[in-house]
């Protein structure tokens, strides 16, 4: 079986290992061009690319894919199947199409839900307690395909989106080889999607990181991890970005606005939330690196009945 293989982040590294691993013929890989990174805008390879190049295959990096010298480009290798997972771009109909096996996809959701390009981060935010990977034959809709096979992946309390997506990418590698070789055994049952069930996770926006102080602790706590190690929450502390990356859920009593500081201690610093508080574990102040509440507090401007998530434009 001839495979294309199409991927950019470090989500994908896995699926391409283990296809090489299991003996499959790669042709090429395709990839999001190079692009800068960082504070310094250092020009920077896809993980992708690095493992490809690792493995001697061919790549291929198209700004658009959808131009018709790419679309020649990637059939000149003539696949029997296109095996696409975090690619970034959306695929042409002819590249669906062509090859025999046509194309499929590795989804970390089970589809329907959590269609869309966030799903890892979105199945932590709402509270879901279990995801996992879908298989899909990939169509112009988007993650409309039928499926294929699906495993799912349990959502721990301590999970963050950075823990989920590697234990998801391990999950999606190992699930689309058992698929690869029902689909050459011809053992594979495509099943229709039913799109009234279809719930969607679009990329994330900055107002999505906003933590709302009149949520619920579990909302917030569940906003928090489903966004670190990025993009990461925040909210405003003195009319500055001030982001947190961790904390733990406090059921308590108080009748203090939402977003009130309510406790200071050398170890601890509690903000009130509807129905009850956080404790603040892990923050960035802004301009500063990530540090434990301790080392924050050491030199922290913050007092009782200060609040958070104001934001007054004309300071």
């Amino acid at each position: 079986m001839r495979i294309v293989f199409m991927g950019t982040p470090d989500f994908a590294v896995p699926c391409l290992q283990s296809i090489v691993d299991s003996g499959y013929e790669v042709v090429g890989v395709v990839t999001q061009p190079d692009k800068p990174k960082g504070r310094k805008q250092v020009i920077t390879k896809s993980p992708v690319k690095i493992l490809a190049e690792k493995l001697g295959i061919e790549i291929y990096q198209p700004g658009k894919i959808k131009h018709q010298e790419a679309i020649e480009r990637i059939l000149a290798w003539k696949p029997d199947i296109i095996v696409t997972a975090a690619y970034g771009q959306i695929i042409p109909v002819e590249l669906l199409e062509t090859p025999k096996y046509k194309a499929i996809n590795v989804h970390a959701s089970l589809l329907p839900k959590y269609r869309g390009a966030a799903p890892i981060h979105q199945s932590i935010i709402q509270g879901e307690k279990e995801t996992g990977i879908t298989i899909m034959y990939m169509v112009k809709e988007l993650d409309a395909g039928d499926i294929l096979s699906q495993v799912k992946v349990p959502i721990e309390k301590d999970d963050t989106v950075g823990s989920l997506h590697d234990k998801l990418s391990i999950a999606g590698s190992k699930l689309l080889i058992e698929t690869l070789k029902a689909i050459e055994k011809g053992e594979v049952t495509p099943l229709p999607q039913d799109d009234n069930l279809a719930t969607y996770a679009p990329m994330l926006k900055r107002e999505d990181e906003l933590i709302d102080w009149n949520k619920t602790s579990e909302q917030i706590f569940n906003q928090i991890r489903g966004l670190n190690p990025w993009p990461v929450a925040f909210t405003y502390l003195n009319n500055e970005v001030f982001k947190i990356w961790w904390a733990d859920m406090l059921s308590i009593n108080h009748d203090q606005e939402p977003g009130t500081v309510l406790q200071i201690e050398k170890n601890k610093l509690i903000i009130a939330t509807k129905d009850g508080g956080l404790s603040l574990k892990e923050v960035q102040p802004a301009g500063k690196r990530k540090m434990d509440i301790v080392s924050y507090l050491q030199g922290a401007k913050i007092s009782i009945g200060e609040k958070l998530g104001e934001f007054n434009e004309e300071n």
